[in-house]
């Protein structure tokens, strides 16, 4: 299936252009030459990313769920909420953390997590931050992107197909 072309007001990325991306963002963080202990992964957008960059640089995940695009089908940002606690095999998020989501559109939620992590664990040192899709509008700037977009365009990622698709759909096509 191909994706419909890109506009102004959206972009469409399919499966290999999403892992392209974030192997692009390994990349860039490879060459700051920045060495951190762990990552922790905004849940939902930034499990894929976390999890990839876990595996390329062989250090621990931890995943801290944090949500607040809710309204309008999930287009629409409302009240940010941050699990009360983070998800990790051993210990708590501690030294040099690379905190990692999909993209920072306005940077409000990348904001109170950045915040939130640092006045839970006083373990942590040092934040930097890594997304795949940086936003101009963004009152954030991260310290690591694949890609830097002028306007405001929604992304329309390759797992977002799932949201509307049910269980009984599902079942019908097999």
């Amino acid at each position: 299936m191909r994706n419909p072309e890109d506009t102004d007001k959206d972009i469409w990325v399919s499966w290999d252009q999403y892992h392209r991306l974030i192997e692009n963002l390994a990349i860039v963080i490879d060459d700051s030459d920045w060495v951190f202990d762990q990552i922790v992964c905004v849940a939902r957008g930034g499990l894929r990313v976390g999890d990839v960059l876990s595996r390329l640089y062989r250090v621990p995940l931890a995943v801290l769920s944090a949500s607040s695009y809710r309204d309008n089908s999930g287009r629409e940002q409302g009240q940010l909420d941050i699990a009360p606690e983070i998800s990790m095999a051993s210990g708590q998020p501690c030294g040099r953390v690379l905190l990692v989501d999909d993209m920072v559109d306005t940077g409000l939620t990348f904001a109170q997590v950045h915040a939130h992590l640092l006045a839970k664990f006083p373990a942590i040192k040092e934040i930097r931050s890594a997304v795949i899709w940086w936003k101009a509008h963004s009152v954030v700037r991260p310290d690591y992107h694949a890609q830097f977009l002028e306007g405001s365009p929604w992304i329309h990622q390759p797992f977002e197909f799932y949201d509307s698709l049910s269980l009984k759909a599902l079942k019908a096509s097999r």
